[in-house]
């Protein structure tokens, strides 16, 4: 089964400054050249990045730069194989000399498929006082000068048909759905994985996917430790200049992830996430109308988020559940058409 995401790969439009920006943001490099960089997490996942031109980059329907690639991680050789014979009937599979299967999606989206063995990670958050409670006696709070993500949590991309998506990924990788948002996409989890979800697959022609109707990258999200080490990363960030998040800090209500989503030159955004729900098989999906889903607090909302949202939630069979698409929603008069979100405006409102 898939365990993990194994490796995340870029396509940007500068090398050299997506090399400074995941410098700053706290990865471990393995190689770096003119061309080509390569950063592990110590979960022992990877990053790489070339020049979106690179022919090394696979050949896709998908449009601008970042996450041009994504390599699934399966637990097992015997989990591998299964999966490459049933995608053998209708994919074209290639394999590379270390052991990834490659293949494009009917909806043209590169991917691929190699065992993860992925390393134990150790965590050591500064317990927390409460009124009533107290876990943290004659001790303060850990100091962090840098932040270091342990692992990749999920990577996030725009489809023009979020059913057809939906579909090959819950049929032939078998993931679950873990929460609807209506108008917005479907969250999805793997089965090796207890993290909320893996990937979202986002509608295209929401205003918040910057994907103008056509497959695009959105973000992926890296996990830190607490709260703590987010804002910590926050500062260091933008001391060494980099643009500063639209948002601000937020707890999403759908997997509960604290956030923090800061632009990168890399290609659409890169999140800093942290204390996200744990999932296994009982979970029983929700279908979320779309803001109430999206924050449980924001500390710098734009001013269409600034009215409490209808507090609307159900349950749903995430085995049969289906995406109502963004223009489904303004058709049928239950939502007004919402401002395209222009993430470099938002920062000058905020500053």
């Amino acid at each position: 089964m898939l365990n993990g995401i194994q490796a995340l790969n870029y396509g940007v439009a500068d090398v050299a400054e997506a090399v400074r920006f995941l410098d700053d943001f706290g990865l471990i490099k393995v190689e770096s050249s003119p061309t080509y960089a390569l950063y592990r997490l110590p979960e022992g996942s990877y990053i790489s990045v070339r020049h979106i031109d690179d022919p090394a980059l696979p050949k896709s329907s998908q449009v601008g730069y970042g996450v041009r690639e994504v390599i699934w991680g399966v637990d097992e050789q015997a989990s591998l194989d299964r999966y490459i014979a049933d995608l053998r009937r209708d994919h074209e599979i290639t394999e590379s000399e270390d052991g990834t299967y490659r293949f494009v999606t009917s909806f043209g989206q590169a991917m691929g498929l190699k065992v993860f063995n992925k390393l134990p990670i150790v965590s050591s958050p500064s317990p927390a006082n409460a009124p009533g409670m107290t876990q943290r006696f004659n001790q303060w709070r850990k100091w962090r000068q840098r932040a270091q993500p342990k692992q990749i949590m999920h990577a996030v991309f725009g489809y023009p048909d979020v059913n057809e998506a939906l579909d090959f990924f819950r049929s032939r990788l078998h993931f679950r759905v873990t929460d609807v948002q209506v108008g917005i996409g479907v969250y999805l989890r793997m089965p090796g994985s207890s993290m909320h979800h893996n990937i979202a697959l986002m509608d295209a022609d929401s205003p918040g996917s910057g994907a103008n109707g056509q497959l695009a990258f959105h973000h992926t999200n890296l996990i830190v430790e607490d709260i703590d080490e987010l804002m910590t990363a926050k500062w260091y960030m933008e001391r060494q200049g980099w643009s500063s998040s639209p948002f601000g800090v937020g707890r999403h209500r759908i997997g509960s992830a604290l956030f923090l989503y800061l632009p990168s030159p890399l290609g659409g955004e890169m999140e800093y996430g942290a204390d996200v729900d744990a999932l296994d098989d009982t979970w029983v999906p929700h279908v979320w109308s779309l803001q109430f889903g999206f924050q449980a607090f924001l500390h710098s909302p734009p001013p269409f988020l600034m009215n409490e949202p209808e507090w609307k939630l159900e349950f749903c069979d995430g085995a049969t559940v289906r995406h109502t698409t963004f223009k489904e929603l303004v058709a049928s008069g239950k939502l007004k058409p919402l401002p395209a979100i222009d993430a470099n405006q938002l920062e000058k409102e905020h500053h």
